[in-house]
This record gives structure tokens, sequence and C-alpha cells, in this order.
């Protein structure tokens, strides 16, 4: 299944302000070790968020040199919408930390064009978000779509999210972001060792992850790894109900599907982290790109 431009789920974040702050950036050592990689880190919670500062944390303690630049507020939900101001304000509140007024797109262009100015990051993290960005939900996320406009861009990309296929626990998805950024290490010295002086993944080719929560608490790690596609469902279904006063009520319903066999819903929903290629265009496959093909076959204007 080909991997669709994508953009982050809206209901499973409302609480998300409840929880910022919960560690400081600034703690962190201000150099990496020979051999870190130069991370942008970004998500679509906000820089505050503690899915963000956990990444830091954990990312910096494996030698990677992390800057923060992301949004000053939640996007989440924005998907992949950029620019669509003439001005940004934008924060610098701790040494490695921006805050940008703004989408996750426009928090990563800035950051390429500004805070890493000259010379690209080695690698875009987005995330780790609170929630899952699976199946129809990626399509929608701020996360995920933060990650595509670094590969619009020519860079490297991962996004990381963390939660179940279902509405989250609020503190048992906190504690699985910390085995999230574990297994986030752990992929990225993967491909830190297999990539040589060649960038880490395929030109324009970046990675959905998305991490289960694992345990009462949380805290224990997945059960394996498995390479996914999207699954094609759309779980959240809205309804609207006419108030008779030119406005209409909107709620949504959680429905989900049967997991498509091999897809990320599959796998998060048996305690396996899903990695999902993707790319950062609407283009499909050869054979979907030839059947189109055969259809206009003779059509004139």
């Amino acid at each position: 299944m080909r991997s669709r431009r994508v953009l982050p789920a809206t209901a499973l974040l409302l609480c998300m302000p409840l929880l910022a702050g919960t560690a400081s950036a600034a703690a962190a050592p201000a150099n990496a070790p020979a051999g870190g990689l130069r991370i942008l880190l970004t998500n679509d919670d906000g820089y505050n968020a503690p899915g963000i500062r956990t990444a830091f944390q954990v990312l910096t303690a494996a030698g990677h040199d992390v800057t923060i630049v992301a949004p000053l507020t939640n996007q989440s939900g924005t998907g992949t919408k950029m620019m669509s101001g003439t001005t940004v304000t934008v924060k610098h509140p701790e040494p490695k930390v921006w805050a940008v007024d703004g989408t996750p797109g426009d928090s990563v262009v800035f950051g390429l064009s500004e805070v890493f100015e000259g010379r690209a990051p080695d690698l875009v993290v987005s995330g780790t978000n609170f929630g899952p960005n699976v199946a129809g939900l990626a399509n929608h996320s701020g996360t995920v779509g933060s990650a595509v406009a670094a590969l619009e861009y020519g860079v490297p990309a991962i996004a990381l999210s963390t939660g179940d296929f279902a509405a989250p626990d609020l503190v048992a998805t906190v504690n699985a972001m910390r085995p999230t950024m574990d297994f986030a290490v752990k992929l990225i010295d993967r491909l830190q060792a297999r990539s040589g002086n060649k960038p880490l993944l395929p030109e324009g080719v970046g990675l959905n992850i998305n991490h289960p929560v694992v345990g009462a608490d949380g805290k224990s790690a997945a059960a394996g790894v498995a390479t996914t596609f999207q699954d094609p469902q759309q779980a959240l279904k809205p309804d609207f109900t006419d108030s008779r006063d030119g406005t209409w009520k909107v709620t949504v319903r959680f429905t989900p599907q049967p997991a498509a066999k091999g897809g990320d819903v599959e796998a998060v929903n048996a305690d396996k982290v899903a990695v999902s290629p993707m790319s950062a265009d609407w283009n499909t496959g050869p054979a979907e790109f030839a059947k189109v093909g055969s259809l206009l076959a003779g059509l004139r204007p």
C-alpha cells in the first residue's frame, strides 16, 4: 500500500496542556559526543509537552545534538498545513529550544531555514506524540505532517507516536513515552550504523512509527517490531445534528473496524511497534498509475 501525504489525531490530545513542562531541555548537555547526529526535534503537541521533553532527554543522553523547534501551542490536527500567514512569532525560551507560533510544518521550515541555516540537520524527529497516529488518524496528524515537511525539503525524518488504538490512559501513555524513545534510539543507531556516509533513509522516504502502551503502567517494552503499511480504515465517524439556528452540533464516535493484515493497527493491537515507511507526495505506485492511464486512453479536451 502506498504511503499518502499525511496529516494527526485530534480527539486523543485534549488533555495534553495538563502535562506540559514535566521536564527541562536546558538541563541536558549542550554538546553531543563525537558520532552523534544533529537532530531537529519537533512535534504537534507543543514545545513543552511531555513527549517532546522525554524525547529531548533520551536522544541527548544517547549522544545526539538535539535542538527543539516546535509549535508554541498545541497544534494537533493541523496536518501538513504551513505558511498560512505573512509573519510568524518565534520565541527562544531556553538554550536549544525554539517555539514557533504556527503549525508543526511552520516549525520545521523555520528550523531548516533559520536555526539550521547553511547546514541541514542529519535527521528530523517528530514526537513522541500523545496517542497513536495509525490508520486514518495519520492522514490528519501534525506529528506526521511535520515529518512530511522535512521530507519535502530533502531531510530524513521519522514521526513517533505513543498509544493504543483506543482512548488513552493518561498516566500509562505518558509512562510509555520512555520505552518509545528507547526504541527510537535503537532504531537511529541501526540507521546510522548502516548508512555509512550516506543519508539515514532512502531519498524521499520517512518512517511513521507507532509504539503501543504495554502493561498496566505503560512502562514495559513492546513485544516486537513490525514493518507495516497504513491501515486504510477511518475509525473516527463524525455525526452532525442541526441546531436549527444555522449551526450544527458535531459529535465523533470511535468505531474501529477489523485490522488489516500487515497494517499498523494490527501491529499496535499485538503490542508491537509499527514502523510504516511513507513518502512526502501523493503519487501512486506504478500499477495504479497504469490503470489510470488506461482509463484516460483516447480522452481529448
